[in-house]
C-alpha cells in the first residue's frame, strides 16, 4: 500500500492545541509548529509575538490521504478554536493568533471555501477565518515542537488544552491512534 503523503496548514490561536491534537490522528504522519504568512525571514517565536512580521502560528500537517481525508482534518481544525474570533483566541490576542487555512492546491482551496460556507449556514456569527495560498513555512523553536505531550502539567497546557483535547477525542475517537 502506498502512502498519499499531502500537507495541510492550519493556524487557530496557540499552535500547542493544534499540534497536540493532531499528533493523535490515525493517517497523520507529521505533525510541526511554526510560522507562516508573513513577510519577515527566518522569524523568531519572540519576533512573531509583537504582531509586526504579519506571520500567524500555525501547525504544518503531512498525511496520508488514503487513511485521513483533507475533509475530516478540516472538520477536526474547526472544533479546536472559535472561527468567528478575529486575531484572537480567548486570552491570546493579536493578529499571529488569527484563524487561517493556508491551501497547498486548488483542490484544497475549493474544500475550504466549500467546508467554511456549509459551516456558516449552521451559525449566527461571521466566520473569519482567513483562506490563503500557502507561502514559506519556517518551523517554529524546537521546545514548541509537541509542547502539550512535554508539558502536560504546565497551567496554560491543563486548564486550556487538556479540556479541549478531552472533547476532541471523544469526538473524533474513530480516527485517532489507540
Amino acid at each position: 500500500m502506498s502512502i498519499t503523503n499531502e500537507t495541510a496548514t492550519f493556524g487557530g490561536g496557540c499552535f500547542w492545541c493544534i499540534d497536540a491534537a493532531f499528533r493523535r490522528v490515525k493517517g497523520v504522519l507529521q505533525v510541526s509548529s511554526g510560522y507562516t504568512g508573513g513577510k519577515t525571514t527566518e522569524p523568531t517565536y519572540k519576533q512573531i509575538c509583537t504582531g509586526l512580521t504579519g506571520h500567524a502560528e500555525v501547525v504544518q500537517i503531512k498525511f496520508d490521504s488514503s487513511l485521513i481525508s483533507y475533509e475530516t482534518l478540516l472538520a477536526m481544525f474547526f472544533t479546536l478554536h472559535d472561527a468567528t474570533q478575529l486575531n484572537r483566541q480567548g486570552n491570546d490576542i493579536g493578529t499571529q493568533y488569527r484563524s487561517v487555512i493556508y491551501y497547498h492546491d486548488s483542490e484544497q482551496q475549493a474544500q475550504t471555501n466549500q467546508y467554511i460556507a456549509k459551516l456558516q449556514s449552521q451559525i449566527r456569527e461571521d466566520i473569519v477565518t482567513e483562506v490563503s495560498p500557502a507561502t514559506t513555512y519556517y518551523p517554529a523553536e524546537q521546545y514548541h515542537q509537541d509542547y502539550y505531550n512535554e508539558n502536560p502539567e504546565q497551567r496554560y497546557c491543563s486548564l486550556l488544552i487538556a479540556p479541549k483535547l478531552k472533547k476532541f477525542e471523544k469526538d473524533y475517537k474513530q480516527f485517532l491512534v489507540n
